[in-house]
């Protein structure tokens, strides 16, 4: 007995739809083989009658020697009787006398002028016959005669059965046969569907190192190859949280140190105001390092809460670049790194959140600063492309590996843990570019810098040119 499930409606399914087909082909065909061993009788005697009644049109000898000579025309296993117009046998090829008034549609089709045809049940004997007559006009003393054949359809019948038995015996071999496949097919649906739902449920508990085993093609290879692609992605996702939380503690230790270590320094008193003045700078630039950290974390689940909202307005993204390089400017000197901006002298539109704006190009500058040899040179770009404004940071620094480079703006993401941060600004970086309709693009190369390229809508369509090429020595 199939479990009840969708390989129980496969199979049953499978079993209906082939029954019902194999069925009508059994009852098309019996009916076919049936009409033509009737046909094929029916043809035959046909022919006879017509044979006869071409020879009585001819016949000129008494009526007698007519009704003998028509028995002449007698057909093997068949009764030949001759009618009168009111039905009465006059006479039969039996030789067995018979007062019966025969009354079939036969006999009444033939009086109207056709050759009749009648299938019925012989009322002395009960046998299946089929009888054909047809009126013979024209004869010896204009007597009106019907020539009746009458042949049994038993063997006919047994025939028909035995056929039938056979042909059933076939519909029934098939449908074991379509059992079995159906079958077969169900399982090979149904294991693999038990096995992916076994190893969900798995994963359901939290054991995302299970994994679903199996070549299995089509739609069930695809939804095994999500589902373990989506279990790795759990793994990975929550080493990064790991790391995360790793990072962000560390992170927050380190000021929260520095600002208890010299809160409770100036507490105690006894300091000369020249070293108070270095202790409130040390905790104002923790603090301030704190906040950031704070800020960060709070933009990234505004944006994946889709609760940030953006002030638009009008935005010079030139004007943009050279805050952002004064603002640098003091942690860029400490490394001896030159920032160079390269543009035209004119307004560079764009319509969006000046602040979140500052905030992308201002972590993309930061992150080149992090990452940049000393006594190296920072380039930034702006340019017309096409209706759009790209703006590149372009550093000679230590690079990303290409297996860094596709995670680097996944969140909580670092490539370096040693440099700190959250692993967030990227990711934000990339959802504010996103939220202004615009692109950003990583290029990179390990050992020889990054380039990162972000492209905005201008706000005036511009003409476009091509990208200016930076020499070698520039570079």
């Amino acid at each position: 007995m199939i479990k009840r499930g969708i390989g129980r409606q496969i199979v049953l399914h499978y079993f209906f739809v082939v029954f019902l087909a194999l069925l009508l082909v059994e009852v098309i065909f019996m009916f076919a083989l049936r009409s033509y061993y009737y046909d094929t009788i029916y043809k035959k005697i046909e022919n006879r009658i017509q044979t006869v009644s071409e020879f009585a049109s001819k016949f000129k000898e008494s009526e007698q020697s007519l009704q003998s000579y028509l028995l002449d025309f007698s057909l093997p296993k068949t009764e030949l009787q001759v009618l009168d117009e009111q039905g009465n046998v006059i006479d039969n090829s039996t030789n067995f006398s018979s007062d019966l008034n025969v009354q079939t549609s036969d006999v009444t089709q033939a009086l109207a002028g056709d050759t009749g045809k009648w299938i019925g049940k012989q009322p002395n004997t009960g046998q299946q016959v089929m009888a054909v007559s047809q009126k013979l006009d024209n004869i010896v003393g204009d007597q009106v005669y019907i020539i009746r054949y009458t042949t049994s359809l038993e063997l006919v019948n047994d025939k028909l059965f035995i056929i039938t038995l056979f042909s059933v015996g076939i519909m029934a071999a098939v449908l074991i046969i379509v059992f079995v496949v159906s079958t077969g097919l169900a399982n090979s649906i149904v294991r693999p569907i038990n096995n992916i739902r076994d190893v969900s449920a798995q994963m359901a508990q939290g054991r995302f190192d299970a994994r679903i085993k199996g070549d299995y093609r089509y739609e069930l290879g695809e939804l095994a190859s999500t589902l373990n692609y989506m279990a790795q992605e759990i793994v990975r996702t929550n080493q990064i949280k790991d790391d995360f939380i790793s990072s962000i503690s560390h992170e927050l230790r380190t000021p929260l140190t520095s600002i208890k270590g010299w809160s409770e320094t100036l507490n105690s008193g006894g300091y000369d105001p020249e070293e108070t003045k270095i202790g409130m700078q040390i905790i104002s630039k923790e603090t301030d390092r704190l906040i950031g950290l704070v800020e960060e974390i709070l933009d990234f689940s505004k944006l994946e809460q889709n609760a940030m909202k953006l002030v638009m307005g009008t935005v010079d993204l030139r004007e943009l670049l050279q805050e952002i390089m004064l603002n640098v400017w003091a942690k860029a000197e400490m490394k001896q790194i030159k920032l160079q901006l390269d543009s035209e002298e004119t307004a560079y539109l764009v319509h969006g959140d000046g602040n979140r704006l500052k905030q992308v190009f201002l972590n993309i500058v930061d992150n080149a600063i992090k990452f940049s040899h000393e006594s190296s040179i920072i380039y930034l770009s702006l340019q017309r492309v096409k209706g759009n404004i790209e703006i590149s940071v372009q550093d000679t620094g230590i690079g990303i590996s290409e297996e860094n480079l596709a995670r680097v703006r996944d969140r909580f993401f670092q490539v370096d843990h040693q440099n700190g941060g959250t692993g967030l600004g990227l990711a934000i970086s990339q959802q504010f570019v996103e939220r202004h309709h615009g692109q950003m693009l990583i290029r990179s190369e390990l050992g020889a810098g990054t380039t990162i390229t972000v492209s905005l809508p201008a706000l005036q369509a511009e003409p476009s040119v091509e990208p200016p090429q930076l020499s070698e020595g520039q570079i």
